[in-house]
């Protein structure tokens, strides 16, 4: 199987706390095979573009408070 991949901005990611908090919530939605630290303000997801999008992966964020975009 071939991972779909999104590199997502993401504004708040200044601290170990808030990096452990939204790979831990990008991780838990359905269909993502993994979340990784990618840079500065980054993280880098693969997911199964069958199952999730892009824009759940932004949704999933947002409710946790940050403000994410396609990076």
């Amino acid at each position: 199987m071939s991972a779909d991949r999104a590199l997502l901005a993401i504004r708040g990611l200044d601290n170990e706390p808030a990096r452990v908090k939204t790979l831990a919530a990008l991780r838990a939605v359905p269909g993502v095979i993994e979340a990784t630290p990618a840079g500065e303000g980054q993280v880098m997801v693969a997911y199964d573009g069958g199952e999730v999008t892009v824009m759940d992966l932004i949704r999933a964020l947002r409710r946790l408070g940050f403000v994410a975009g396609m990076g």
